[in-house]
């Protein structure tokens, strides 16, 4: 842990690896924090913690999503490694998406912002509006 005069003890992240330059690295954990952190496939990964779901079953469960933004968040997901695509060999075709091995190891820290976002809502809204209101005066 590092101290500043000012401030007190600083949290550092975890100490990239030797064998990546530091820029590099950054921008790994970007692209893969953008991804777990967008709204829809924090959405989608949610809903899939019950089970596997038809891509239909996903549609219609997830208020606000459409089909093309679903298409695309599916394939990311699926890129990244964190939800498998099965396609069943009938009339007419069914395809499952399921999360991965890697996908369940996700849902703790996601699980864990939604309940921390649930439980400081109103916090927020009233930090929100006197914030804006200090806005407004100025």
């Amino acid at each position: 842990m590092t101290t500043t005069e000012q401030d007190g003890p600083v949290r550092q992240l975890p100490v990239l690896g030797a064998s990546c330059h530091a820029d590099e690295a950054t921008s790994e954990v970007r692209a893969v924090l953008d991804r777990v952190g967008d709204k829809w496939s924090t959405l989608v990964l949610g809903t899939l913690a019950s089970g596997p779901r038809r891509f239909t079953e996903l549609l219609h469960g997830i208020e606000g999503i459409s089909q093309r933004m679903l298409t695309l968040t599916l394939r990311q997901l699926e890129r990244d490694g964190l939800v498998s695509r099965t396609v069943h060999a009938v009339v007419p075709p069914r395809v499952d998406y399921a999360l991965t091995d890697l996908g369940e190891t996700l849902l703790p820290p996601v699980v864990a912002l939604v309940e921390w976002a649930f439980a400081h809502t109103d916090a927020i809204r009233e930090h929100r509006e006197a914030y804006d209101a200090a806005q407004a005066e100025a």
